[in-house]
């Protein structure tokens, strides 16, 4: 197994230590200071797999497979959490999640047909938002952060409807394969 797919395999394993951390009291008040830490290390090796695979040629089918996956999980977990803990409102969650759906079947629609997809710069600045807003509420400052909070969380619900549209529209020769 090559480092980028270590490092996704990492990624996974600090999700539940990370849902821990935040869910729970089991470290007192450190445990948001240690899961935003788990949150931002997490999200570090999102970057730093895929660098790494693209810099050395180290692209393998389960890294196609497992990164976007962890990378869900992650995020997913971080949204839920903060669903639990009444930081964030369900319905955005469910947008944001219902995107990550849609745009994994239709993943999946095209790998059957021997297409690849690829990324698109809205989806990589969807996932940025996502990330910066989920660390500006696990910190959960208060004050000026307030505001931050706000205009990362609609920021981040605008990039994820803009990234499906764009997906769906650049992709549509996708479903008439379906025929």
């Amino acid at each position: 197994m090559n480092t980028p797919n270590k490092l996704t395999v990492v990624r996974m394993i600090m999700v539940p230590f990370f849902v821990l951390f935040m869910l729970t009291d089991f470290a007192g008040a450190a445990g948001k200071w240690i899961s935003l830490l788990l949150f931002v290390a997490a999200s570090f090796t999102d970057y730093l797999d895929g660098h790494l695979a693209r810099k050395y040629n180290l692209v393998t089918d389960f890294g196609k497979f497992m990164d976007p996956l962890a990378d869900k999980l992650l995020v997913c977990s971080a949204l839920i959490c903060l669903v639990e803990m009444d930081r964030l409102a369900a319905w955005i969650v469910i947008i944001i999640i219902g995107r990550e759906f849609i745009i994994s079947g239709f993943r999946l629609v095209a790998a059957d047909n021997g297409v690849v997809i690829a990324a698109s710069y809205w989806g990589k600045f969807k996932t940025v938002s996502q990330m910066i807003m989920i660390i500006l509420m696990i910190m959960n400052l208060g004050g000026i952060f307030d505001i931050l909070e706000t205009v990362f969380v609609w920021l981040a619900l605008i990039l994820t409807v803009v990234s499906l549209v764009d997906y769906l529209y650049k992709n549509r020769n996708v479903l008439s394969m379906q025929s």
